[in-house]
């Protein structure tokens, strides 16, 4: 499986490179069909502050994309949660298939 992190308007350090792989690597229990990961992080600036918003697209055989986003101040929160989404969205996937 291939992860990709992005980064819009913020450098991706070595530090989020590794947390955000380390999320992702976990996808694959949820659906084995998981082909690629593709995580974008923007950070806004607005009132002296920074916000984060996380988008995470999933690649997953005979499928269209799934995709979860979230947003907050803390960027490695935003990035679990958005995860945790794409991690449901897989699961209720796999469950489908497994009902017909």
């Amino acid at each position: 499986m291939r992860i990709d992190i992005v980064g819009r308007d913020i450098e991706i350090t070595p530090a989020i490179q590794q947390y955000a792989e380390q999320k992702a690597a976990k996808l694959p229990r949820y659906f084995d069909g998981l082909q690629q990961v593709t995580i974008t992080i923007h950070r806004t600036h607005a009132h002296q502050t920074s916000e984060y918003s996380v988008e995470v697209v999933a690649d997953v055989e005979k499928h269209a994309d799934f995709v979860a986003s979230g947003g907050g101040a803390d960027l490695y929160a935003v990035l679990d949660e958005t995860v945790e989404k794409i991690g449901r969205q897989l699961k209720d996937f796999k469950e489908k298939l497994k009902k017909h």
